[in-house]
């Protein structure tokens, strides 16, 4: 039987009628123009029609590779549709796979957070479109259907639920669960849809505290004694990012040595930092009260455990930093940029030393290949005269 009958241009100007591909393989178009695949066969005698999908989802060469597929089951005794039901009800949901996939890779990720965005986002945003779908019949349509109405106004957010719906089909393919052709992928196809993200992103920095207010609020918050205040406080002075504070343990403190070393896993460059601590900060932490069983220096409200990620985000919002309001909407990662402009403006201190104190990687590959130290001495000078600056109305 000759087979291979048709042209991908037969099949897309095909009109309203039957249409013999060969080897049981036909396109069939409705009045209405919709064109879809079926394979017929017999098997013990008896005449019967599977259905391979619609045109142009499933395009002429996956048609006939799975027709293909189908006539060599024929060829050993094995209904393919009876096959392929078993097949289906073997393959698990979209929520499932995204389940296993969390399970699986859960303890490579540097902290649970990633974990509970991973899986908060999916729930928001997947789950309720393709949650409870076979992975095996995920289409690009479906993935769209996810994406296109947040692909403009929250695109970050869109863009980062692409790349993990992505990355969990793949965990199906690998586990045999669909075939290999990933309807979520980037590269060479949804960028081919979607607008890129840098075309419709406004990068928003941010909103940083200006350098000669820092002194009034530095004033306001040593009059407070909650543990909010004092972590925005330690916060500030280390010019470090929320999450290496509040996470924060006293085995990474030396007192003597005035000295905070932050393990890699929890830095955002992966690699340990030494972080000298200006007197203030040495005496902010000779202050903090040690809870009995809590390794962490800021204690949240569960036992053992630090505070939560919006604890000093919020606090600031309490103090009246918040859009529209005429104090300013600063954040408190904000204070690192503060930093940093003090730093570049007001000191007299190398920008070289500035960005290593901030723990910024250094983009010039050969510079990076010739710095050995960490100019830790230099840093220290540096975190000390800031120290000063933000304690400008000390009294003592």
């Amino acid at each position: 039987m000759a087979i291979h009958k048709l042209s991908p241009r037969k099949v897309a100007t095909a009109t309203k009628g039957k249409y013999e591909d060969g080897g049981g393989l036909r396109l069939v178009v409705s009045a209405t123009g919709a064109k879809k695949w079926v394979f017929r066969f017999t098997i013990n005698g008896k005449r019967r029609e599977m259905g391979l999908g619609p045109y142009p989802t499933v395009s002429l060469e996956t048609a006939r590779q799975v027709a293909l597929e189908c006539r060599q089951k024929v060829y050993v005794g094995q209904d393919p549709i009876e096959f392929k039901n078993q097949s289906v009800s073997q393959t698990p949901t979209f929520k499932e796979c995204a389940s296993a996939f969390i399970e699986a890779n859960k303890h490579a990720w540097s902290n649970d957070k990633h974990v509970s965005q991973l899986t908060n986002t999916l729930t928001t945003y997947a789950y309720p479109v393709i949650g409870t779908k076979l992975v095996s019949i995920i289409t690009v349509e479906d993935i769209l259907k996810v994406l296109e109405p947040i692909w403009y106004d929250k695109n970050e957010t869109a863009k980062r639920m692409q790349t993990r719906i992505a990355k969990i089909l793949d965990y199906t393919a690998a586990r045999k669960y669909r075939e290999p052709a990933n309807p979520a992928r980037w590269q060479g196809h949804l960028d081919t849809i979607l607008p890129k993200p840098t075309s419709i992103q406004k990068r928003r920095n941010h909103p940083a505290m200006p350098y000669k207010d820092i002194a009034a609020f530095w004033k306001q918050l040593n009059s407070m004694n909650s543990t909010s205040s004092k972590a925005l406080r330690f916060l500030i002075l280390t010019a470090t990012r929320t999450s290496e504070v509040l996470n924060a343990t006293w085995d990474e403190i030396s007192l003597e040595d005035k000295l905070w070393v932050i393990p890699a896993e929890r830095m955002k460059a992966k690699k340990e930092h030494r972080g000298p601590l200006p007197k203030q900060a040495i005496h902010l932490l000779q202050e903090l009260p040690r809870i009995a069983g809590c390794n962490y220096l800021f204690p949240g409200a569960k036992e053992n455990s630090p505070l939560s990620n919006m604890s000093l985000i919020t606090f600031m919002r309490k103090l009246g930093y918040h859009k529209n309001s005429e104090l300013g909407e600063y954040v408190p990662h904000g204070f690192r940029s503060t930093f940093r402009d003090w730093a570049g403006e007001v000191s007299n201190h190398p920008r070289d030393v500035a960005e290593m104190a901030l723990a910024h990687t250094i983009d010039n590959k050969v510079e990076a290949a010739y710095r050995r130290g960490d100019l830790l001495a230099k840093r220290a000078d540096l975190k000390q005269d800031w120290g000063d600056f933000v304690n400008a109305f000390h009294t003592d």
